[in-house]
């Protein structure tokens, strides 16, 4: 997420984005009278939260709650009472409290809580599924089959589940090959927004479209349990547990075996900078309008200028393995192949007020992600991807980029500059890696338009120039230019992503419904011959891009300041150039080829010849061309 909508998030959208209203504070619980704590050694079976043993008829439930003078375990099992038999034993870490409950039926679903200090009722940390009295009555049957009744007239507030034998899903495609770094078309997705079903099972019809485009990756925006229904996900609370208004834990693993089955990569939008109200971590440790100084996990008070909901510390040896166990239990359990980390700029304790000193060079920031890097790496290290939000200081990022992590390269500003016609502000040169001082291509992510930034297409249609009978306003005119900039941006070498439906021109702006909130779902778009042309020009040029070496080289000139602009791309024998006409009145190019001769158009134009090096040729405004002197598969 960029500044801008840090700046608007907390006022606006996420807490809106709940159709039950705002976030409920957790109703006080009268005080339960508890027996004195005894210590106990942790049972060597016990794990983070629930493990369950004896066969699935008893369980060892954990809380890691330091502090705290009490805890019981409250549920379906014992009537939602603090029984003497369910009072949490501290273990001599005095910081882990756990119980044994015996007696449990392998195949039933059990909802349960904490009542910590006999007045907060929270729910389990790492739980898995959680019951939202508020939001849960607005999921469909149909995206989540048999969903457990919410305990009403039992408890207050979120509660957790637990089943010994649950629903396993079953792998079919062990063997993927995730592609290469510098071979990735990444296509972002808000699941909310990409289907009317809102579905992991209805996206999932949505795959052969993506494939044919020639995407190899999906990043879904976040999926991890949100306050409320309608979000972007930013504002989680429960990191172990899918959300349910997009389906089953099942369903989302089955999405994610489906794309592996056709080649596609699956990135996950991890938010690891804060947390929300509805979070047990932040309850358990609040003063009724921010985290107490003894919080495991928060700072009191965010340090750095863009932090929504509550800040976590990441210099904190707390924070740092739940953040371990969350990554790796999304690696291992759904086998993600990477993470998009949301604001990692935001992994800081250097207290700063402003952008400036927040973006600058911070070495204990870059340790921190050092340190996540290598733990990735020991629980997987092929080929997975870290990619960044990060936008600080170059030199902090070529460190980042140096050791292995993928940074995020906002083309957006400049590329509609470009596209509108707009010209003193289009250079986006900004997309090549030697600007970065990067060693690799494969490090920087460029994208020209993501959840964050407004369409190019709105803005080609409300604000681009015009000259004469020609005008950007016009929606086949800016859809050809649509078109041109995306030639470009699949010919700078390095991984690329598209936002969803930006291959057919969304022309509906970021902020309407608010900024946050749905958006019309326009699948007839791909009806439309314009609208369908620009698809397929898309899946030309990420073709062109995955099946020739060529649009990787590091071997490239290139101009992007004028209304000509060019890349120039060398492999070897072959050399590819690619020229437009970014201004909107007809422009003479003169470029290096670097040989005369027979020039190949790669989309389908005339084959050109040429009696000496220099390409000099009059573009018509919007006209571009993707030339070779050798053919391209």
């Amino acid at each position: 997420m960029n500044k801008i909508f840090y700046a608007l998030l907390i006022a606006t959208a996420l807490f809106s984005c709940k159709k039950s209203g705002t976030f409920p504070t957790p109703e006080p619980t009268p005080v339960v009278p508890t027996p004195p704590v005894t210590s106990y050694p942790l049972p060597t079976a016990a794990k983070d939260g629930v493990v369950f043993i004896n066969g699935g008829t008893s369980a060892i439930v954990t809380l890691y709650a330091p502090s705290k003078t009490s805890v019981a375990l409250i549920g379906d099992f014992n009537d939602w009472q603090a029984t003497a038999n369910y009072q949490m034993k501290l273990a001599p870490e005095n910081n882990t409290w756990w119980v044994q409950i015996d007696n449990l039926s392998p195949n039933a679903e059990y909802a349960y809580q904490f009542l910590v200090d006999g007045t907060l009722k929270v729910a389990d940390p790492y739980c898995e599924k959680v019951l939202d009295p508020n939001n849960d009555s607005y999921i469909s049957a149909i995206t989540y089959p048999s969903l457990k009744a919410y305990p009403t007239g039992k408890t207050t507030g979120n509660v957790s589940t637990m089943q010994a034998n649950q629903p396993v899903y079953t792998w079919k495609n062990n063997t993927f090959t995730r592609p290469a770094k510098d071979n990735l078309v990444v296509y972002e997705l808000l699941i909310r927004d990409f289907t009317t079903e809102h579905s992991y099972a209805s996206t999932l019809q949505k795959l052969d479209y993506l494939k044919d485009l020639g995407i190899n990756a999906i990043e879904l925006m976040p999926v991890t349990e949100f306050e409320g229904n309608l979000s972007w996900g930013y504002n989680i609370s429960y990191y172990f547990a899918p959300d349910k208004y997009y389906g089953t834990k099942t369903a989302l693993q089955g999405f994610i075996d489906e794309c592996h089955g056709k080649g596609i990569a699956v990135i996950m939008d991890m938010v690891l900078n804060h947390s929300f109200g509805q979070s047990p971590m932040v309850q358990l440790y609040f003063d009724g309008s921010k985290p107490t100084s003894n919080s495991p996990w928060f700072n009191i008070d965010a340090k750095h200028p863009y932090n929504v909901g509550y800040d976590f510390n990441h210099e904190s040896p707390a924070t740092k393995y739940f953040s371990k166990n969350v990554m790796k239990f999304w690696m291992q359990q759904y086998k993600i192949d990477g993470f998009r980390f949301d604001l990692s700029k935001g992994f800081t304790q250097n207290y700063t007020t402003g952008d400036a000193p927040f973006a600058a060079y911070d070495a204990s920031r870059v340790a921190i992600w050092k340190e996540y890097n290598n733990y990735i790496k020991s629980i997987d290290p092929n080929n997975f991807y870290v990619i960044l939000e990060h936008f600080a200081d170059a030199t902090e990022e070529k460190v980042l980029a140096d050791d292995g992590m993928m940074l995020w390269n906002n083309l957006n500003y400049n590329m509609n500059e470009a596209t509108m016609g707009w010209l003193p502000t289009s250079d986006f040169s900004w997309g090549f890696f030697n600007k970065h001082n990067f060693a690799k291509s494969e490090n920087l992510v460029n994208y020209i338009e993501s959840h964050d930034e407004e369409r190019l297409n709105y803005k080609n249609i409300n604000y681009g120039n015009a000259s004469g009978g020609y005008s950007v306003k016009d929606l086949t005119t800016a859809l050809k230019r649509e078109e041109m900039a995306a030639a470009f941006l699949f010919a700078i070498p390095g991984p690329k992503m598209i936002w969803q439906f930006g291959e057919l021109g969304y022309d509906i702006s970021i902020d309407f419904n608010g900024r946050t909130g749905d958006k019309p779902i326009k699948w007839d778009y791909f009806t439309d011959s314009r609208r369908k042309a620009l698809y397929d020009a898309y899946a030309k040029f990420i073709k062109l891009k995955k099946n020739n070496t060529i649009f990787s080289s590091p071997t490239y000139t290139y101009s992007t300041t004028g209304g000509i602009k060019y890349i120039k791309l060398t492999n070897g024998s072959n050399t590819v150039v690619v020229v437009g006409n970014f201004d909107v009145t007809s422009q003479t190019a003169s470029i290096d080829f670097g040989a005369s001769g027979t020039w190949i158009d790669a989309v389908g134009g005339a084959n050109i010849s040429l009696g000496s090096a220099t390409f000099g040729a009059t573009l018509a405004p919007g006209e571009y061309h993707i030339y070779s002197k050798q053919a391209l598969n």
